[in-house]
């Protein structure tokens, strides 16, 4: 979880830093016509999509972003997950390798959709997680953009994401295949 003087109680009101409250972001793939349709309602290129029992995988190139320069997306409606393999340009590393999103996941015939609630689960692989982002979740909650039983789908989908990936020793292709899912990746894994 993050942490940091914003998490402390403040002496005097309004003193708080003010959280940005903001509607579940939403994102289209649009499998025939090769494109995503980014939360901003930008239409991006798309060099790969694969349909595969278990999801949707996503390769396309990130376009207009410092830091990133490829994106690699399976979606796997089943466990609430947006699994993201971000490429980032030299010297904009971090420390992770896999950046999971908390999102309702809609299939469909044409295009799927993916409804981000607001938590996050960095993963780096064989070492630990950190989960980000659930005082977004409340704010979202206190502000009416989401309701309880939202709320708590993503609170449920956080907790036994990160147990299993625990439980597997931080290794989420552990996991996944326990499950009978395999996620191929145009990057190779270690």
């Amino acid at each position: 979880m993050r942490t940091g003087s914003h998490l402390l109680p403040t002496a005097r009101r309004g003193d708080a830093p003010t959280l940005d409250v903001h509607p579940p972001k939403i994102e289209t793939f649009d499998v025939p016509a090769m494109a995503n349709v980014d939360p901003k309602g930008f239409v991006r290129p798309v060099d790969e999509y694969r349909v595969e029992p278990f999801g949707l995988y996503m390769a396309r190139p990130v376009i207009d972003r410092a830091d990133l320069a490829y994106r690699e997306t399976w979606l796997l409606p089943e466990l609430d997950l947006a699994v993201t393999d971000w490429y980032r340009h030299p010297g904009h590393e971090v420390d992770h390798d896999l950046y999971l999103d908390i999102a309702l996941v809609r299939p469909g015939e044409r295009t799927w959709q993916l409804v981000d609630l607001y938590v996050d689960i960095e993963l780096r692989t064989g070492h630990g997680l950190a989960v980000q982002d659930t005082d977004e979740l409340l704010g979202a909650l206190g502000e009416g953009l989401i309701n309880r039983a939202t709320a708590q789908r993503a609170l449920d989908a956080t907790y036994r994401t990160v147990e299993a990936i625990a439980a597997h020793g931080y290794d989420l292709a552990a996991w996944l295949a326990d499950l009978g899912i395999e996620l191929a990746w145009k990057r190779h894994r270690a």
